[in-house]
């Protein structure tokens, strides 16, 4: 796994974050030093397709990246199931390609798909992860694919969304904020790291609170929601159809 040294250096233009080859590469490396609680939310998430999972039925993971999530899922639910790993970046579905076939994993079928999640059609499905996908689609369509999941979910099919989250009051805002800041130094990057990654992504993600996600899982129809995690600005949450 290399290293992610990707804003190590001044950038005289920091651009928009983009999933491409040079993320790719360091991918692995930069979400678990990014995000405080990723392995155990993907641990969880094994668990829960394990609960979920329905036999002769498609699980989604869209926004797939390299597939940690189809990996583990793959081992943990009934073989007669197809995953439908989805994502928008060629470097990562080409990589990802690579990964499925050198390990040659035992489990359910994996079907890779290069294409914009929110023109998947949702078919038949009793599991679906969004984790941390949902955020970097564009808050006004953000209703719209959580109703496609919904309307292709099967009864008792069951939703992980994660998030990185805001908050409405600006002091807990700046706690959080300052917090994970923390817990990145702690793993290793820089000031100029973490202010020039936060200038290329503040464009294209926007966190949204915790109320405003559960709000809208619920007036899209489903039936339980619970946030069954959450580390500084960081939450997962739970979504059943009734």
């Amino acid at each position: 796994m290399s290293q992610d040294d990707i804003y190590a250096l001044p950038l005289e233009n920091v651009g928009d974050f983009q999933f491409d080859r040079r993320v790719v590469d360091v991918f692995p490396d930069m979400i678990s030093r990014s995000v405080p609680g990723y392995g155990s939310i993907l641990s969880m998430i094994g668990e829960l397709a394990q609960q979920y999972a329905v036999a002769d039925t498609n699980i989604y993971d869209l926004g797939c990246s390299l597939g940690a999530a189809t990996r583990i899922i793959s081992r943990r639910v009934p073989s007669s199931c197809t995953i439908q790993a989805v994502d928008s970046s060629s470097a990562m579905i080409a990589r990802l390609r690579e990964l499925l076939a050198a390990e040659a994993i035992q489990g359910c079928e994996v079907a890779l798909h290069e294409a914009d999640l929110a023109a998947v059609p949702i078919d038949r499905a009793s599991f679906v992860v969004l984790n941390f996908t949902l955020q970097f689609v564009p808050a006004a369509e953000r209703r719209s694919v959580l109703q496609t999941i919904f309307d292709g979910m099967l009864p008792g099919g069951a939703l992980i969304l994660s998030e990185k989250i805001s908050f409405d009051d600006p002091q807990e805002q700046l706690r959080l904020t300052e917090l994970h800041h923390a817990f990145k130094r702690a793993n290793g990057y820089s000031e100029l790291e973490i202010a020039q990654k936060r200038t290329a992504l503040e464009k294209m993600m926007v966190p949204e609170t915790l109320a405003t996600h559960r709000t809208r899982l619920a007036d899209v129809g489903f039936a339980t929601v619970v946030p069954w995690f959450q580390c500084f600005n960081f939450t997962s949450i739970l979504a059943v159809k009734g």
